[in-house]
């Protein structure tokens, strides 16, 4: 099964919210609905600012609990590397 990291924020250099998922799509939805996390919901992340496909849901998985221990100026590093106007990515994926 094929999986997705990804990460949401609020505002360029805002709040960062890391997930995984296999039905990235779908998972936005849920997030744009208000039916994702708490924490997305608190804090208003909609914003789509990084996206990585695996092979794997079981990479995914690893990857977000690497992703996770990253300090967050690493993260923001990797977001503005592939996304340095911090674009919404949503409209990507239809």
């Amino acid at each position: 099964m094929r999986g997705w990291t990804y990460m949401l924020t609020n505002k360029p250099r805002g709040v960062l919210y890391i997930g995984v998922t296999a039905d990235l799509p779908a998972r936005m939805m849920q997030h744009r609905n208000a039916a994702g996390s708490a924490f997305c919901r608190k804090y208003g992340l909609k914003r789509l600012v990084l996206i990585e496909p695996h092979e794997r849901i079981e990479d995914a998985i690893r990857r977000e609990k690497a992703l996770k221990a990253w300090k967050r100026d690493w993260k923001i590093r990797l977001i503005e590397e592939g996304n340095p106007q911090w674009v919404d990515l949503f409209d990507r994926l239809i």
